[in-house]
């Protein structure tokens, strides 16, 4: 009874996911400057921003954490239904797309960068 009570409580606490996850906001993507027309300043000004994304993308994930755990422990119950699977394949896939969104946006900096270093040759 008391595991059942329990269950119930995490259930209801997971049931909730897309408002948990509201709670957790992810960052804006920075614009990048244009490497072949920056100058030295701007490129590390967009330095700056991917290094304060990165940071924010990691808090972001920081705080989706628990309630991915939390959804992993009420979608392993003994019927967790639908909506506890559906919830907790949110999350993860909110958590993945911050990090394919950190990785896209590093490469993408790298491109520019590639470009300011061939339009600046020391």
């Amino acid at each position: 009874m008391i595991n059942a009570i329990k269950l119930a409580l995490v259930g209801l606490a997971v049931t909730s996911a897309a408002s948990m996850a509201e709670d957790c906001t992810a960052p804006e993507t920075p614009g990048l400057p244009d490497g072949a027309s920056s100058n030295l300043e701007q490129m590390l000004e967009g330095q700056a921003a991917v290094k304060a994304y990165q940071a924010s993308n990691t808090a972001y994930r920081s705080c989706l954490e628990p309630k991915i755990s939390a959804a992993e422990v009420a979608a392993s119950g003994d019927s967790p239904g639908p909506e506890l699977t559906e919830a907790l394949q949110k999350l993860n896939e909110e958590y993945n797309a911050s990090v394919s969104a950190e990785e896209e946006l590093a490469g993408q900096f790298n491109t520019e960068l590639k470009k300011y270093k061939a339009a600046n040759p020391d």
